[in-house]
């Protein structure tokens, strides 16, 4: 059953709170947008620090429960809206595989981008958590092999969380676009919330430049 105290999302249009808002709108969970104007440093400001001292997005409220990290949201909020069906249970055998690709993009996938766009060394391959860069890629690659969907034939939130990566990683030329790659980005983010939140996020993210250049 839903727990029914308020939810919050803290959110800056065009960042990793982005995806978070698609799992929302996916999940057709009630929730409470707090938007904030990255470009004003609106997330640097001393109520937001205190939801999150980083000063990083996406953070959610629920009730007095305050949690961080996109992956540690996302997993959140698939159990708490069981009923759509987008994370599988615990005792579902699907649950393993969920939490391994959840996991792999923060663990693996967004440190080897990192790495790799800032020219990084990773260090040696039996130390680096991710192996190598290219290892990476073909683990990723030889998962979507196997189905339209990270679980096969079963959507859930890990292919939002993946597709809303490809998106944007690819948009800045940090992925490369294996044509596995791109079909699978295109499929998932041309699912109604995908365009929703990305027609919304341009509309706030030119209102806000727009305050910017106002004050000047």
């Amino acid at each position: 059953m839903t727990d029914e105290r308020s939810l919050t999302l803290f959110h800056c249009p065009q960042t990793r709170s982005s995806t978070t808002r698609i799992i929302l709108d996916e999940l057709g969970a009630p929730y409470k947008l707090h938007v904030m104007n990255l470009k004003a440093g609106e997330h640097r400001e001393p109520g937001y620090l205190k939801i999150n001292p980083l000063g990083k997005v996406p953070a959610i409220k629920h009730g007095e429960t305050i949690i961080t990290e996109q992956i540690a949201i996302a997993i959140y909020l698939g159990d708490l809206f069981p009923q759509a069906g987008l994370a599988p249970a615990i005792s579902d055998t699907d649950r393993g595989r969920y939490l391994r690709w959840m996991l792999f993009y923060a663990a693996c996938f967004e440190p080897a981008l990192v790495d790799k766009a800032q020219s990084r060394d990773p260090g040696p391959e039996t130390m680096s958590v991710y192996g190598t860069y290219d290892q990476m890629l073909d683990v990723v690659e030889m998962a979507l092999s196997h189905g339209p969907y990270l679980l096969g034939d079963r959507f859930s939130i890990a292919d939002i969380q993946w597709a809303s990566a490809f998106h944007w990683t690819m948009m800045f030329g940090l992925l490369p676009e294996r044509p596995a790659f791109v079909s699978y980005r295109d499929r998932i983010i041309a699912r109604p919330s995908f365009q929703h939140v990305f027609t919304e996020d341009q509309s706030l993210a030119e209102a806000h430049q727009a305050a910017l250049n106002a004050k000047e």
